[in-house]
């Protein structure tokens, strides 16, 4: 080997070197950065030996597709549960003990003491402060409901910003990627901010994703709509100022095309968007119906009859437009139950649910004024334990009693947020495992890069050797020259 060749050796070593340097240095800065791939400095040799050819990214196309589905499935199940979670609350956390159907026990077992004594006004005035509370549950419970709906309805409209926002953002990256692939230039930059904002899309609505020439990637929905291709589709979304039992909320368009709500406790939806979709529009208005059919029943059970006119007695309600009349039977009466209240007779004279009379003197039961009447009540406490017709629109039974219809409205809520919670578990473990897995495979190993750094070290240990050799033999050969 000639001196020149020599020092050309070395030099490539230096330049070899500092390039593979570089990238590690890169790696280990970025070992906490998910969204970080790991590069690879790739030797190559040539005429003038082995140098750098090229910058490989570590990936895993098949991981990252897992990985984003993940994304998905998780946020529409965590997105789910945290709304179930939040009715929840509302009826009182684990032992529901402000939900409507507690009240309604309660307000039973006083209407029972009040027929065994009806001449005791305490009694009766502790019966109507239970029919109060009963009355109050429902409304709450009611607002809670609506409430949810348009937390809701502000996230949707919140996410549907974000989502036009990332896919302008991913329109930019994927044009850096197509621009570096033909060029030739390394792209790895701008392919881990297209991942990344794979990722940050995937939370929000679920996608699928195709790679095309030159890296370009086409984004289409769960259920196929093409939500970008070379630009951005438009995602629009009206939002609603106000919910009530009666307002629809407006749909989600990608495209043109809406956006489908989840099924299930273990949702089918990929997203939050799809959850919230199914909060707001299925689970949220289902539940309502339920508290509607509660109010609707409490005002058909004490209903006041003078055999013309059949009109709300103890409990009655605010409709729109007014008078307020008795529901008919087994049909849901949207809203009743936001608005239901305690007749105001009953808060000045408790002793109207024993004699009747709040619609006049035509609907008076115990016409002679007796301390120990109590048949009026008794009917009250026979018609509670007894079968009314339910619409079968609210999912539950459509013949029970109210009580065990009340119930069964907290146990179908219960079971749904049991069955999320679990779906939420599992798919949050399986984001997990996946996200392990696309990290194991492409995550920086601070292991791997120091070990790589140490190999780096020797490499130019050994051509700063070879240029202190040539340059003593460079010496030794101009002594002898002179």
């Amino acid at each position: 080997m000639s001196l020149s060749s020599a020092i050309s050796t070395a030099n490539s070593i230096f330049s070899n070197t500092a390039q593979q340097t570089a990238i590690v240095s890169k790696n280990i800065a970025n070992a906490s950065n998910s969204d970080y791939s790991r590069r690879l400095a790739m030797l190559g040799t040539s005429l003038n030996g082995a140098q750098v050819v090229s910058i490989q990214r570590a990936q895993n196309d098949a991981l990252l597709k897992q990985s984003i589905v993940s994304i998905s499935q998780a946020s529409a199940q965590g997105t789910l549960f945290a709304g179930l979670e939040t009715l929840k609350s509302s009826l009182g956390g684990n032992d529901y003990e402000t939900s409507p159907s507690t009240y309604l026990s309660t307000f039973r077992d006083s209407l029972q003491t009040f027929a065994s004594t009806p001449g005791n006004t305490t009694i009766a005035a502790t019966l109507v402060s239970d029919a109060n509370d009963l009355a109050n549950s429902l409304n709450k419970t009611s607002a809670a409901v609506q409430d949810l709906r348009l937390e809701a309805d502000k996230e949707i409209a919140s996410s549907v910003n974000t989502l036009n926002g990332l896919l302008a953002d991913f329109e930019q990256a994927n044009n850096g990627v197509l621009t570096a692939t033909a060029s030739g230039a390394d792209a790895s930059e701008a392919l881990d901010q297209r991942d990344k904002l794979l990722r940050q899309i995937s939370e929000i609505v679920g996608i699928s994703t195709v790679s095309r020439a030159n890296n370009d990637t086409v984004i289409y929905t769960s259920d196929g709509t093409v939500l970008f291709e070379n630009t951005a589709r438009s995602v629009t979304f009206a939002s609603t100022a106000g919910f009530g039992a009666t307002t629809a909320g407006q749909k989600i368009f990608i495209d043109g095309v809406p956006v489908a709500a989840g099924t299930g406790g273990n949702t089918s939806g990929e997203g939050k968007l799809s959850a919230l979709l199914q909060l707001r529009d299925e689970i949220a208005p289902k539940f309502q119906s339920q508290l509607d059919e509660v109010a609707r029943g409490l005002v058909e059970l004490f209903k006041e009859d003078d055999g013309i006119t059949v009109l709300p007695g103890l409990f009655t309600w605010t409709p729109t437009p007014p008078p307020a009349t008795v529901p008919a039977a087994g049909t849901v009466e949207p809203g009743i139950a936001a608005t239901l209240q305690v007749n105001a007779l009953a808060l000045s004279d408790p002793l109207l649910v024993r004699d009747g009379g709040f619609n006049g003197a035509a609907y008076i039961q115990n016409t002679g004024g007796s301390a120990g009447y109590s048949d009026l009540i008794d009917s009250y406490v026979a018609a509670m334990g007894g079968n009314l017709a339910f619409d079968t629109a609210t999912g539950l039974d459509g013949s029970s009693t109210i009580l065990d219809f009340a119930t069964s409205s907290v146990g179908w809520l219960e079971d749904l947020r049991s069955s999320a919670s679990t779906a939420n578990d599992n798919k949050t473990a399986l984001l997990s495992r996946t996200q392990e897995a696309l990290n194991n495979e492409t995550g920086v190993s601070m292991d791997e890069e120091l070990s790589l750094l140490l190999d780096l070290e020797q490499s130019y240990k050994a051509s700063a050797k070879l240029v202190s050799t040539v340059d003593a033999m460079m010496a030794a050969l101009l002594e002898v020259v002179r």
